[in-house]
């Protein structure tokens, strides 16, 4: 197995694994690990469909890996602007909205 094959399993499953983890209510879309899953599924896909020339999911992946990297800086810039003003992190990575 060529290791741009082995990156693009690791892709598919990081999605995988995010959208079970979901869907079984062991994360929530507001944790920023669900996001990280993400965003590591849509580099290796990325990666992946760049070295097997795959336009579509290139494009696609591209568009997930942004989003989440979008949700990842919304999630977390609360906790910047907060260290900033305090000195102190305070952000509880293991909080879900149920």
């Amino acid at each position: 197995m060529h290791v741009f094959e082995i990156i693009g399993w690791i892709g598919a499953i990081s999605y995988i694994l995010a959208y079970l983890l979901l869907s079984l209510k062991r994360i929530s879309s507001e944790q920023v690990f669900y996001h990280i899953l993400n965003a590591l599924g849509g580099l290796c896909l990325v990666i992946n469909s760049i070295f097997f020339e795959d336009p579509p999911n290139f494009v696609v992946n591209i568009i997930w890996m942004l989003i989440a990297l979008y949700s990842i800086t919304r999630i977390t810039r609360p906790l910047v602007l907060k260290y900033k003003i305090t000195g102190r992190w305070s952000y509880n990575f293991n909080k879900s909205k149920t």
